[in-house]
């Protein structure tokens, strides 16, 4: 039989083991009152500080979200920008759609997702808060500058590992081993699945969206292209290098279309170029997609090629006919065939790493 217990309130008491003062009525009294109203406002100061991209759609910068009592956070700003529309309204309409995919992506809470504050709306022209994430984006850090830098600040032992495990000299670019480059797909292939089980199409993956955190993981940014499938925008907008051919022929987005995206991603990881270097015009790009698969074994390297498994899991991902392709980015990651698998298998055959943390020191070793 189980008794009920009262506890009687004591008083709290200071180091010095005398009675605390009680609070000032009034303040008890706004307390109170604050919460009986739910419902408040303040205002919110930004500083912007530098500037971290800028794109079609506005300017993003690195921003400091100031608080009471000195307390400041920093931010990524989006402010999007109403040159390229041709009515005021026509503005609206986009950012109305981009404020309610927003609200949707903030509610998801994956840790490879980009974290979304808040939209706002200052003067009529829109903006969108969010995390700001400290690492670098995969754009800058395959540049043979930031190559020579990790070199320039290691040993020649570490040196050598690195270019066993990490990454090494590409024909354009650097070049990731493949057991990052997987790890790193892997961390973007989560954020895909948890998009596309909203249904939200993210529409630009692409190197210069995909972040490496300093703690070692990878991050999908940049959700200003992203749709609903039941909603989407009048206007089509895509990075053409890294767009399946069914979204530069038809403007057919979907879920595999974002898969086809990062396929082109982790070819270049792997291989040290861009798979449509100097292509631009239309007809001849959208015939590159369409033989890519056929060009594999021209474009990677020789320890890829060799590996079934992982020229099957790009295969997976590049198909020109999107019926041949993953179907989600769940089964990208987790099929027999898929990305999971890959680094199971390279762990059974001791030549696996805790990929997260050569990620992390690398960061480090570049600053």
């Amino acid at each position: 039989m189980s008794t009920t217990r009262i506890f009687k309130e004591s008083p709290t008491l200071t180091l010095a083991g005398s009675i605390s003062e009680r609070c000032p009525e009034h303040l008890v009294t706004e307390y109170d009152g604050l919460l009986a109203n739910q419902r408040f406002s303040w205002t919110e100061y930004h500083r912007l500080l530098r500037q971290l991209g800028e794109g079609g759609q506005g300017v993003v910068y690195l921003t400091e979200r100031r608080g009471a009592d000195h307390f400041t956070l920093p931010v990524a700003l989006k402010i999007f920008s109403p040159r390229s529309f041709d009515t005021e309204s026509s503005y609206d309409e986009a950012m109305g759609r981009m404020a309610r995919v927003a609200g949707m992506v903030a509610q998801i809470q994956q840790d490879n997702l980009l974290d979304v504050h808040n939209f706002v709306d200052h003067r009529r022209i829109r903006m969108m808060e969010m995390e700001w994430i400290d690492g670098y984006d995969m754009g800058r850090l395959l540049t043979n500058e930031m190559l020579n830098r990790s070199q320039e600040r290691v040993s020649r032992r570490r040196w050598d590992y690195m270019n066993n495990v990490i990454v090494t000299a590409g024909p354009i670019q650097p070049r990731l081993k493949p057991g990052v480059a997987v790890a790193v797909l892997r961390d973007v292939l989560g954020a895909l699945a948890a998009l596309h089980r909203e249904d939200i199409i993210h529409r630009d993956v692409k190197p210069s969206n995909i972040m490496l955190k300093r703690t070692g993981n990878a991050k999908l940014i940049d959700i200003g292209s992203a749709a609903a499938l039941s909603d989407p925008p009048a206007q089509q907008m895509c990075t053409p290098a890294y767009a399946a051919p069914e979204v530069l022929e038809a403007g057919e987005f979907s879920p595999r279309s974002d898969l086809a995206s990062l396929g082109y991603v982790l070819i270049e990881m792997l291989s040290g170029r861009p798979p449509f270097h100097e292509i631009n015009e239309y007809g001849p790009l959208v015939e590159a997609k369409r033989t890519l698969p056929h060009r594999l074994h021209e474009i990677l390297p020789e320890e890829v090629v060799v590996n079934d498994l992982l020229m099957n899991f790009c295969m997976g991902l590049i198909s020109p006919d999107p019926a041949r392709r993953f179907p989600n980015a769940e089964a990208a990651d987790l099929r027999e065939e898929g990305a999971a698998h890959f680094l199971r298998q390279l762990t059974i055959n001791n030549l696996g790493s805790e990929y997260g943390n050569e990620i992390r020191l690398w960061l480090e070793e570049i600053d």
